[in-house]
């Protein structure tokens, strides 16, 4: 027998009966991490309620939205009071909250905040240890998946921002098992390589549980050790992970990475155009300048008749020239009475000019006699002349 087909909202509207008539599902307390944690304008909160395999819908109408529940956010642990039963319009299970209790930081969060500061007291966040973005890459490569949408924003800005950069794409998983795994080895291929300048590690938004794979202490120790400077772009500016701590630069969104990572080429066109203008007026004041001073030259006498300052150099020349030979001649008159002087000193001094004067000079053995003490009657001496010698002998002797 064929059975007959039903229609999905006869379907759910079973579901919806089976579960509001459940007497555990009627009144259960469930214990859970909040995740995906939103307070909307109409004063609703709108929650997931997970541990480390499930996760659970959960609305808290606002009629039973007390202080405790406006202060909740992601990552705390808390035990919820209500009823379970199915939304039929979206066909989801869910728990409607009446009750809220505060157990304190969610198991999640808390071993991310101890792997948090087990890397911290390590180094591994220190700001002297990151890499400086290139402020003009020719090669970016992007770990992240490939049917998601933060792939296509990244592509998108960097298409509209610096067309001329290469993209080098490496697909992962960026949630599940092995997720972080794969983009340990995004990180080894893009840095063996080579040519790449930076790289963009992320994804889109998700529970904590979703962006968990981002949290991984082997993923973290792999984004420090890269050669390349990397950026992580994990979930929206809200949302932090161990690899933005990691990462030599945090992006809030994945197309915030991409601005980071590139120039805007309008606006490098419109720093040289002001270059170039600048340049332009600097030139133009620098010809004004020296049109101007061209101007004073051609109307300067020198300019207008330049024969006037030849003659002038030509009367300078010829007394400089005079000047040199007077001073010649003084010198050479004055050298020249020195030379007389000194010849006339040196005739002066000669015996032969006083021999011829009168003078005679008496000679005993060859030698000059200089006093008749030098000599004795009876001996035999040379009289010089200044015309010859006379050989006489000593006759007499008279002292003075």
């Amino acid at each position: 027998m064929k059975l007959r087909a039903l229609s999905v909202s006869h379907v759910n509207s079973y579901i919806k009966k089976l579960t509001s008539n459940d007497p555990i599902l009627c009144n259960i307390r469930v214990k859970g991490e909040i995740s995906n944690f939103k307070a909307h304008a109409s004063g609703n909160i709108y929650f997931s309620l997970k541990d480390e395999d499930s996760k659970l819908r959960c609305v808290l109408f606002r009629d039973y939205a007390c202080e405790t529940a406006k202060k909740l956010e992601d990552g705390m642990s808390i035990i919820v009071g209500g009823s379970i039963s199915l939304y039929e319009k979206d066909g989801l299970l869910q728990m409607y909250a009446r009750t809220v209790e505060v157990e304190g930081v969610g198991e999640l969060y808390a071993k991310f905040l101890r792997l948090k500061d087990t890397l911290e007291k390590e180094g591994i966040f220190d700001a002297s240890r990151k890499k400086a973005i290139p402020e003009y890459p020719s090669r970016i490569g992007v770990i992240t998946s490939e049917s998601g949408a933060a792939v296509r924003d990244i592509i998108n800005v960097i298409a509209r921002r610096f067309p001329k950069v290469d993209i080098a794409l490496y697909p992962v998983a960026v949630q599940g098992e092995g997720s972080a795994g794969q983009m340990i080895k995004g990180l080894e291929i893009l840095n063996q390589l080579g040519g790449i300048d930076v790289i963009i590690l992320g994804r889109g938004g998700g529970s904590i549980e979703e962006l968990w794979s981002f949290n991984d202490e082997a993923l973290a120790r792999a984004i420090a050790g890269s050669n390349v400077p990397v950026i992580s772009a994990v979930g929206h500016e809200t949302d932090f992970t161990i690899s933005d701590f990691a990462a030599d630069m945090r992006a809030p969104t994945p197309s915030a990475a991409a601005e980071i990572s590139v120039p805007s080429l309008l606006e490098i066109n419109y720093r040289l155009e002001g270059i170039k203008n600048k340049i332009y007026g600097e030139m133009k004041s620098l010809m004004d300048s020296k049109k101007a001073e061209l101007a004073r030259i051609e109307e300067s006498s020198i300019f207008r008749r330049p024969h006037s300052l030849l003659d002038e150099r030509m009367i300078a020349l010829d007394a400089a020239f005079t000047c040199i030979n007077s001073n010649v001649q003084r010198k050479v008159a004055g050298m020249s009475d020195n030379i007389e002087l000194t010849g006339r000193n040196l005739f002066n001094l000669n015996p032969l000019s006083i021999l011829s004067r009168g003078y005679a000079i008496v000679q005993k053995d060859n030698l000059l006699a200089g006093s008749v003490s030098c000599l004795s009657e009876g001996e035999a001496v040379s009289v010089r002349f200044s015309d010859g010698t006379a050989q006489c002998t000593v006759d007499k002797i008279t002292r003075d």
